[in-house]
């Protein structure tokens, strides 16, 4: 077999240490039908060309590049083999540059660690095999899961370049948490005015036609890969028809029966049938079939009655399976906030008065349960509030990250306290304090410099505890100082969402050690899960703001449109692993280790079997298996061992 050696100088930066002349004295003299040949900068226009003209003058079996690391020029190389007419994987690199010239002083060392680098490369490269890479037609529809500010940027982004959009929300409105906020930090701004023309474009804008939405709706079962999705998407019903239901509340104070309202955190009570809230989108009401006495078994059509639109509300609503095919999933199904119960020494759920932080968001809403005032129970305004920060969070115990926002959400919470109760004093017992973004800082500022701001520091949650005191008040003690208090807001961790575990299992995306979906890479590729074809965005990855968020959404976003091009194929990966099925013994180790969930297992013919849209190539099934039925291609045992070999000899 004819091996063709190229020796790049690389501008003399190799050629310094290693001697071109004696590795062609060497090589030749040891290597059957090699030849060697020298070229100054094998990556310049005239260094390519100078190797496609030798190529396909001197016709080698195999080529072995000596330069600079594949992750440079690999691809350079093997285009250099493609348009000599070769197949690019018959070849194989040496990174005489990185390996050996910058690492090596002396010269005579250099070009003995070269030459055996290249003998092993050249035992290696005639057992490589001719490859092709398979291409594979796509979808380019994108389901996005979660309508909330990282879902929205995304769809919306997807919709207006063109590509079709399922947008999956469980709850029947659009915006998720923020839009239950009357105010967002760090400049106090509306948070469902903030929020108002993305779900006004992606209702009713110029591009609301590439975008269906399904609320009330949740991911039931995936089958395929990237590209090439089958999913199940379960829809609840709603009672209502949002297409002809005209928004205008008249079912709402005819229905009789009622119960807590759950946007509220059971602080009121809602109808049977009513707005999740005032202001959400789409601008109908939905009934809720465990309070409607209807669905209890009893004769009710109260609302059907008072709604001046015929059909608009269907009792025979049933749901639905929806099927839909798409390309890529991207996941936003946001986050949950810590339970403060699980912190007894705090009083919550024990002593009235002591409020989450989520409560008081409510609280402080236009429309929350109070209308937007902040009032104690006997209907006085609160002179005391004390705010207690990171309530699960930088804790060992509990959550031991960071959630990042709950200081800018306190200081909030004092500047409106500010403004809605004059003349109010607010103590923040704080672990620590954070304030990231270039904006952010300023809030704490103007807040901290108040007269009746007050900043007490702790270390441990346990050292703080919360007691009943006189007249409805409560005692905070502290290190031995005690104060008192009329209302006490405890700061939430923000947790993974509770929908994560189910998801995970559905899409075989792996969770982290907190138990948020796990990205690809925390530095430089946080939008992509472990999966091919699965992203996410938002604080479903990791606790972030709102505008972090919408960044998510729309950076996944241009990773799907890149990924799947109108018109273009896929490109599979040529270097995935393969199965022997004579071999495989079926006892699935290889299927428990792929990081990438490209290896199943065929119940039917009892073996294992490689996606190779999924597979990447990484070798981890091919080192697990025990029975030696995997192999990678282009990186077989036996090509492997030939490079021992011959490094050594």
């Amino acid at each position: 077999m004819k091996v063709g050696i190229y020796f790049c100088r690389c501008g003399g930066i190799i050629s310094d240490k290693v001697d071109g002349t004696e590795l062609e004295r060497r090589l030749t003299e040891s290597l059957e039908d090699a030849y060697f040949t020298s070229v100054d900068l094998a990556c310049s226009d005239d260094g390519k060309a100078q190797l496609v003209e030798d190529i396909r003058t001197q016709k080698p079996d195999r080529v072995v590049f000596v330069a600079c690391s594949p992750r440079d020029h690999e691809t350079t190389f093997q285009g250099i083999l493609t348009d000599a007419g070769m197949n690019p994987f018959l070849m194989q690199m040496v990174n005489a540059r990185e390996h050996v010239a910058w690492v090596t002083q002396d010269g005579p060392a250099a070009t003995e660690k070269a030459y055996h680098q290249i003998r092993a490369a050249a035992r290696r490269v005639q057992l490589h095999e001719p490859l092709d890479r398979q291409q594979i037609e796509v979808s380019t529809d994108t389901m996005v899961i979660g309508a909330g500010p990282a879902g929205l940027k995304a769809a919306l982004t997807l919709a207006e370049a063109g590509r079709k959009v399922v947008l999956v929300e469980k709850g029947p409105i659009l915006g998720g948490m923020p839009v239950r906020y009357q105010e967002v930090f760090p400049k106090l701004e509306c948070g469902p005015c903030v929020l108002e023309p993305f779900m006004a474009e992606v209702l009713h804008g110029p591009h609301a036609k590439n975008i269906e939405i399904l609320l009330l709706s949740e991911l039931a079962e995936v089958k395929g890969s990237f590209g090439n999705f089958q999913v199940q998407i379960r829809r609840s019903p709603r009672y209502v028809d949002v297409t002809t239901c005209i928004g205008c509340g008249a079912c709402i104070p005819a229905c009789p029966a009622s119960e807590k309202n759950p946007v509220n955190c059971g602080l009121n009570d809602r109808r049977a049938i009513d707005f999740m809230f005032f202001g959400g989108l789409p601008n109908a009401p939905y009934l809720e079939p465990s309070a409607c006495l209807r669905f209890q078994g009893k004769e009710c059509s109260e609302c059907k009655t008072a709604c001046p639109v015929e059909g608009a509300i269907n009792y025979d609503d049933a749901g639905e399976m929806i099927e839909r095919k798409v390309g890529a999933i991207l996941l936003a199904v946001g986050s949950n906030l810590y339970d403060c119960a699980q912190v007894p020494n705090l009083g919550y759920g024990k002593l009235p008065g002591v409020v989450t932080s989520l409560e008081f968001e409510r609280i402080l809403s236009a429309s929350g349960p109070t209308g937007g005032e902040v009032k104690l129970a006997d209907g006085t305004k609160p002179k005391t509030v004390a705010i207690i920060h990171c309530v699960g969070s930088l804790d060992p115990n509990r959550k031991e990250y960071c959630s990042g926002v709950c200081c800018l959400a306190a200081f909030k919470f004092n500047a409106l306290l500010a403004h809605k109760v004059p003349g109010v004093k607010v103590t923040h017992y704080y672990r620590t304090l954070v304030f990231p973004g270039k904006d952010e800082y300023e809030l704490y500022g103007k807040v901290a410099k108040q007269a009746s701001t007050q900043l007490v520091p702790y270390q441990k949650i346990e050292e703080i505890s919360v007691e009943t005191g006189k007249n409805g008040t409560k005692v905070i003690r502290l290190g031995g100082e005690a104060q008192e208090f009329d209302l006490v807001v405890l700061m939430q961790a923000v947790i993974p969402p509770k929908s994560a575990p189910e998801l995970s299992k559905l899409l075989e995306v792996s969770l982290d050690r907190n138990g948020f979906f796990e990205e690809l890479h925390g530095r430089v590729n946080a939008m992509q899960s472990k999966v091919r074809g699965v992203y996410l965005a938002g604080t479903c990855q990791s606790p972030m703001d709102m505008s972090k968020a919408m960044t998510h959404g729309a950076s996944a976003s241009g990773l799907i449109m890149s990924a799947l091009v109108p018109g273009r194929k896929l490109d599979l990966e040529a270097t995935h692993a393969v199965v022997n099925t004579d071999r495989c013994s079926a006892c699935k180790s290889c299927v428990a280790v792929c990081p990438y969930k490209a290896v199943s297992f065929n119940e039917e013919k009892e073996v294992a079997e490689v996606n190779p849209v999924l597979c990447l190539g990484c070798g981890t099934c091919v080192a697990a298996c025990p029975s030696g039925a995997i192999q990678g291609r282009h990186f077989t045992t036996e090509q492997i061992y030939a490079e021992i070999e011959g490094a050594l000899i």
